[in-house]
């Protein structure tokens, strides 16, 4: 029979277990040399299990394996630049395609059976011939959202890149150095855009590549000419000793310009769109008011 003394010896054992518990998960851990360097090389890109720093888990394995054993034709097209601008590994996308094809295999089959004891029997062509279509339409679906998220990634990159251009002219203006101007405005932002520019500059710094090859070089791997626009204009000032505070604000006003009038135009596209709904209704209203005068006229005659 439990008593009150082991009672108290069972929670001090758990209060002691979990003080312990916490001490080592607050005390700071060592980082993996090896694997903070290789973050820091500039040949460094997105592959299987490269954003986890490790072995690849979970819809990762399975990418991996399929890498391995599936021919590559199988993949039809992999968007690569878009999976690199969304630090999506190529094991995990596979992953995910295979993943959402076995569901699209899956759901002809439940409907099917949930068909069955409902007393709706259908044929077994119709559930098959489903499954096969929609598991076909399932496995391109994460193209389909990488290519979606990776533009709207590039918009934002594009704003984020604006501000930042401004930033290095002021910058440049104050009299820092061309590396020194782009690390310092680079480390103002707390956005994925700036992180993303301060870790490029970083590798640069540490493997004695100038800045502007390094962000020619993710300009190239990202697809984003303005990102490569700007490099070149730092180029000209890092080996020429060019001014460039005015071609950079310059620069700046016209990404502006060029976002606004996309902005302007896909608002004004949206809007013709909102009027197809109204021009329905009127449609429908329309019919109405005439259908009972049509069905009087064919019934006197």
């Amino acid at each position: 029979m439990t008593t009150g003394l082991q009672l108290m010896l069972a929670a001090g054992m758990l209060i002691s277990l979990g003080l312990v518990l916490l001490s080592v998960r607050l005390l700071p851990a060592e980082p993996d040399l090896v694997d903070a360097l290789n973050r820091l090389s500039p040949q460094r890109r997105i592959n299987a299990g490269d954003d986890t720093g490790g072995a690849p888990r979970g819809k990762e394995r399975v990418g991996v394996w399929a890498i391995k054993h599936l021919p590559p034709v199988l993949w039809v097209r992999t968007p690569i630049r878009e999976l690199a601008l969304l630090r999506i590994p190529v094991a995990r996308f596979y992953g995910d395609k295979l993943a959402f094809a076995g569901l699209g295999l899956l759901i002809a089959p439940l409907l099917a059976l949930l068909f069955d004891l409902l007393g709706l029997g259908l044929p077994f062509v119709i559930p098959a011939l489903g499954s096969v279509a929609l598991a076909g339409v399932m496995f391109f679906l994460p193209n389909y959202n990488a290519v979606d998220d990776a533009r709207k990634a590039r918009i934002e990159f594009s704003r984020a890149l604006g501000a930042y251009i401004d930033l290095v002219a002021l910058e440049r203006n104050n009299g820092a150095g061309v590396r020194q101007a782009m690390e310092a405005a680079a480390n103002v932002g707390d956005s994925w855009v700036f992180r993303r520019l301060s870790e490029e500059l970083t590798r640069s710094r540490w493997s004695g590549q100038p800045p502007w090859d390094a962000l020619h070089a993710l300009a190239d791997e990202l697809g984003l000419p303005e990102l490569d626009d700007f490099a070149d204009i730092m180029r000209l000032s890092g080996e020429e000793g060019a001014s460039v505070y005015t071609n950079l604000r310059a620069r700046s006003a016209a990404m502006r310009t060029a976002m606004l009038g996309d902005e302007i135009a896909e608002a004004n596209a949206i809007g013709e769109r909102m009027t197809i709904p109204g021009s329905l209704l009127g449609v429908i209203f329309m019919a109405l008011l005439v259908t009972p005068a049509l069905l009087r006229m064919f019934i006197n005659t």
